[in-house]
């Protein structure tokens, strides 16, 4: 399973014209998902990708978790 991560101010998914979903300030999450891999990989996936500290803090320190901040994913 490999993952791109990427912050985001306002994201949305639009297929053949139609949007799918959008979301505002947080995470847009690129996934792609191998044959072999199995629930456990899901949740290693989540678990690390909402631990990462890389939004910024009142300091500008990139410190804060997409929880911290009470922002968005996107998954495609």
């Amino acid at each position: 399973m490999k993952a791109v991560i990427q912050r985001v101010s306002e994201a949305r998914v639009i297929i053949d014209g139609e949007k799918i979903n959008e979301i505002g300030y947080g995470l847009l999450v690129f996934i792609g998902i191998f044959r072999d891999d199995d629930d456990q990989d899901i949740e290693y996936l989540i678990q690390k990708t909402g631990g990462l500290r890389i939004f910024n803090d009142k300091n500008n320190i990139m410190n804060l978790t997409i929880q911290d901040i009470e922002g968005s994913a996107l998954v495609v």
